[in-house]
């Protein structure tokens, strides 16, 4: 068995231990029944299981992004944008992978080197939605009153935060989904404006941004 074909064995036992019994679960000895290896395997590699983790949750998210980023390209407008991330929610969701993101966050709560590879997942996603961003709003009015970096933060937070909301609330969820798609609907009919128009709503933003 050749050493990177071992270690994505590894790393695949790992995610699955994640998905059907949580990240407290993930041992040694789970992730060796997992991949249907050897406990000292993993040591090996990875150096402890803690490395195993964090360098499992890091490449299974750049896969994940790499598996969508034909799709991101094809975007044009803010609405295709959160319509694009209802399926990749639905797909993640059903692929367990939202599970791992999740099950991540709650381990990275105490800091150290799980805390930063979650970090990295999750710019892996804001990087993208960013440069998705970047091309739609090229040249917007819209950034004159918010930057595309603060806004895929935003929009990944979101759509993050409504999958554990959902969990508890999946009504609610919905309906927060729904409100986004209908601002990306305002901003949409923002940019068809005419000249005039444009320049009016341009104008009372502006004094509505001077006052706060």
């Amino acid at each position: 068995m050749n050493g990177t074909g071992t270690k994505q064995r590894l790393i695949d036992g790992a995610l699955e231990t994640i998905r059907t019994s949580g990240i407290t679960a993930v041992s040694a000895r789970t992730v060796a029944a997992a991949s249907g290896t050897n406990q000292a395997l993993i040591f090996y590699h990875f150096g402890s299981v803690e490395e195993l983790i964090a360098q499992a949750c890091v490449t299974a998210t750049e896969s994940r992004v790499a598996h969508f980023r034909a799709r991101f390209a094809e975007v044009t407008t803010l609405g295709e944008l959160l319509n694009l991330g209802r399926a990749i929610h639905a797909e993640e969701r059903a692929e367990g992978n939202m599970t791992v993101l999740a099950q991540a966050l709650a381990g990275a709560q105490g800091g150290g080197r799980l805390a930063e590879a979650t970090r990295q997942a999750l710019d892996n996603w804001v990087r993208e939605v960013q440069a998705t961003l970047d091309r739609v709003l090229a040249g917007s009015p819209v950034l004159e009153f918010a930057q595309t970096e603060g806004l895929a933060h935003a929009v990944s937070a979101g759509f993050l935060g409504l999958t554990l909301f959902e969990s508890v609330n999946p009504e609610g969820s919905e309906q927060a989904l729904a409100a986004l798609e209908q601002l990306a609907v305002l901003v949409d009919v923002f940019e068809g404006l005419g000249p005039v128009a444009t320049r009016a709503v341009r104008a009372k933003l502006r004094k509505t941004a001077k006052r706060s």
